[in-house]
């Protein structure tokens, strides 16, 4: 019975809570209501998993990338504030999109990988060169630091075509696969092909990628 009672009144609570704006949520959190943050995670934590799924790091687990999005939004609770930012979602999608992007950057630096790069599919993001595109460095521009590659999703048809121009079928498919936020071992079952195939397909096409954009610059 008790058990009972207890289950009612989180329902309660969570219908209350669910009546509130975010930037309410925010402020009961600062302080130190534990279940406007308990609430406040559960309800972003898909918005979460789709900008994380907006992510492709070569050797990166999604799940590892899912993580770094949630510290992200802990950190958008913890700093909002009101006052001086209009949106908690958009400054929540900032706080998220940073920390992504910052555990990539020190993965990529801590592997010594010459070109272990990311794609956004998502529009652009607030970083410092969140205006350049993969399409604009292959259209003549070079990478000189390998973590720039983003790929605007407005232009993502038209970076389809060049792909096809320079990657194999298999290499397009594991590329689709894995930007779809498949593992490496749910990609090499249902392509038939072992795991190792599949990595060193995604190896080839960071090769061919950077080669491209080398070819590129030399008629730019």
């Amino acid at each position: 019975m008790l058990a009972e009672v207890t289950s009612l009144e989180k329902t309660e609570q969570n219908l209350h809570l669910d009546s509130l704006l975010d930037e309410e949520l925010v402020e009961l959190v600062h302080q130190g209501n534990t279940e406007a943050l308990d609430f406040l995670i559960t309800k972003y934590r898909s918005f979460v998993r789709m900008k994380g799924r907006s992510y492709f790091l070569i050797g990166a687990d999604k799940e590892d990338i899912l993580q770094e999005g949630m510290i992200g939004l802990y950190k958008a609770i913890r700093d909002f504030k009101e006052e001086k930012l209009a949106s908690f979602r958009a400054f929540a999608e900032l706080c998220i999109t940073r920390q992504i992007i910052t555990a990539i950057k020190t993965a990529t630096r801590q592997k010594h990988i010459p070109l272990n790069s990311y794609v956004s599919l998502d529009k652009p993001i607030y970083d410092e060169e969140s205006d350049r595109t993969l399409m604009d460095m292959i259209a003549g521009s070079v990478i000189d630091d390998p973590e720039e590659l983003i790929i605007n999703r407005e232009d993502y048809d038209y970076m389809e075509g060049k792909m096809a121009e320079i990657l194999s079928e298999l290499e397009q498919q594991v590329l689709a696969l894995y930007l779809d936020g498949q593992t490496y071992q749910e990609i090499s079952e249902e392509l038939n092909r072992h795991v190792k195939s599949i990595d060193n397909a995604l190896q080839r096409v960071k090769r061919k990628l950077e080669r491209y954009m080398e070819i590129g610059s030399n008629y730019a």
